[in-house]
């Protein structure tokens, strides 16, 4: 199938082509049509399969068919500006930038005005575009809400709602947010949701939100992705650091994207494997929005290796070839494990997920190995076997000065548990008791690489398949 049978207008196809892409990912081809149509739509669909393309492409057509020149028209000094006639919610800012960039790139033959709101920046320049009129908006929910209450946005007259990645934005605590925003916009509306899985609680908001929806799955539930190689590494907690830079030091791991459970740790690792002579930058949530732009270009770019990251700053990026995922830490749901590793094996393209897990981690290894329904398959690195004797300590996940997340819709922090390691104490102890633990420049040499280590660039063409 093509996209020529889709029934996408001429214009649309052309931007299609332009991004050189003939034929629809199982999303495309099974949602655009649903969408054209103007039926409410709740699809599964996991990050990398091309949902972006699925809602934009059929949105542009029907903002086009109901008012072709609105849509691009700017607001005259003095007169009312167009409408919001779309609205899209996006659980991140990286996310929201991402979506709003492809309505420009699919829309580039009949430019349609958009605006991407998000905090982390200043308001004025965001209620600027606003007053000259965008009628598509993609927009976090928080700053979404900051522009309500300042009336400079109007969200009574919303023709489409798009919730994007919805099982991310309930697991950060935003279904609160989402329902203050549900109650701006007009009954009738036609509604898309999209996530990851179809769990209880995604349904019960399709429930309150969807009308006769069709149903589209294309991820099956807590499925990984088919085309990452995952394998484990065990290792000491206090050895990881030292395993990680033996996997860049040998050539096993060029460019990478590394998680950890929280920002500190992101930061602290970021800063030591600096210090070892890796080029290495972190993003999270405390990160200023010019911060984590900067950080993921350099990233894209190959002026840096390795990108440590939290789950939530890592939702919705988007990086192409991206070959390797790393699990510095395991996360402590054993769904966002799959969240994770979607980061690679994207648009037909193989990656690797690479788990470092000490013995603190072997219950979060055996859910996500349950989730799964398989078993991970297991190497060691010679010289950095663990030591069988070190018992489990328990996880306990707080940031620096970070209060436990709340609130509706939120999970709470599970209690400490066997086998877990606390986040500060796995890099602050660490470094108190093996303060020489880490032969970074003597694994380089035995490499016989250079002190400095940089991935090849990763290219950041705009994709169909966002």
């Amino acid at each position: 199938m093509s996209f020529d049978s889709l029934g996408l207008a001429s214009h649309l196809l052309r931007a299609v082509v332009d991004e050189g892409y003939t034929e629809p990912t199982p999303v495309q081809r099974k949602a655009i049509p649903i969408v054209l149509a103007g039926r409410d739509l709740l699809a599964a669909a996991q990050t990398g399969t091309g949902k972006t393309a699925a809602f934009v492409l059929p949105m542009l057509q029907r903002l086009g068919e109901g008012d072709p020149a609105g849509t691009a028209r700017s607001a005259a000094p003095g007169r009312v500006p167009p409408p919001v006639r779309a609205l899209v919610l996006a659980p991140t800012r990286e996310l929201a930038l991402q979506v709003e960039e492809s309505v420009r790139t699919y829309g580039r033959h009949r430019p349609v005005r958009s605006a991407a709101i998000y905090g982390g920046v200043g308001f004025s320049p965001q209620a600027s575009a606003l007053r000259k009129g965008a009628p598509i908006v993609v927009a976090t929910p928080g700053r979404l809400l900051d522009h309500v209450a300042q009336r400079t946005i109007d969200l009574s007259r919303v023709e489409i709602l798009v919730l994007d990645e919805a099982d991310r934005m309930l697991d950060m605590g935003f279904i609160r947010d989402i329902r203050r925003v549900l109650a701006l916009l007009p009954a009738r509306r036609q509604s898309l949701l999209f996530s990851a899985t179809f769990s209880s609680d995604i349904r019960d908001l399709a429930e309150g939100l969807l009308v006769d929806p069709a149903t589209v799955d294309v991820a099956p539930r807590n499925s990984a992705a088919e085309l990452v190689d995952q394998v484990v590494i065990p290792v000491d907690r206090e050895r990881k650091r030292e395993a990680l830079v033996h996997l860049v030091a040998s050539g096993r791991v060029s460019q990478a994207l590394v998680f950890t459970r929280t920002k500190h740790g992101a930061n602290r690792l970021a800063e030591q494997l600096g210090r070892d002579g890796i080029a290495a930058a972190a993003i999270h949530g405390n990160k200023s929005q010019a911060q984590r732009v900067r950080a993921l270009g350099d990233f894209k770019a190959g002026r840096v290796g390795i990108l440590v990251a939290t789950d939530i700053a890592a939702r919705g990026l988007d990086i192409e070839a991206l070959p390797h995922v790393v699990n510095y830490e395991l996360p402590m749901v054993a769904s966002d494990y799959v969240h994770r590793i979607g980061r690679t094996g994207r648009a037909g393209v193989g990656g690797q997920a690479i788990s470092l897990v000490c013995v603190d981690e072997a219950d979060l290894l055996r859910d996500i190995q349950r989730l799964l329904q398989r078993p991970l398959p297991s190497t060691v690195i010679p010289g950095l076997e663990p030591d069988r004797s070190v018992r489990a300590e328990p996880i306990r996940l707080r940031s620096a000065g970070a209060a436990p997340r709340g609130g509706a819709g939120r999970r709470a922090a599970p209690a400490p548990r066997r086998g877990g390691m606390p986040s500060g104490r796995d890099v602050r102890g660490a470094a108190a008791r093996h303060p020489v633990a880490l032969p970074g420049e003597r694994l380089r040499r035995a490499a016989g690489i250079a002190p400095a280590v940089h991935s090849s660039a990763a290219t950041t063409k705009g994709r169909a398949t966002r």
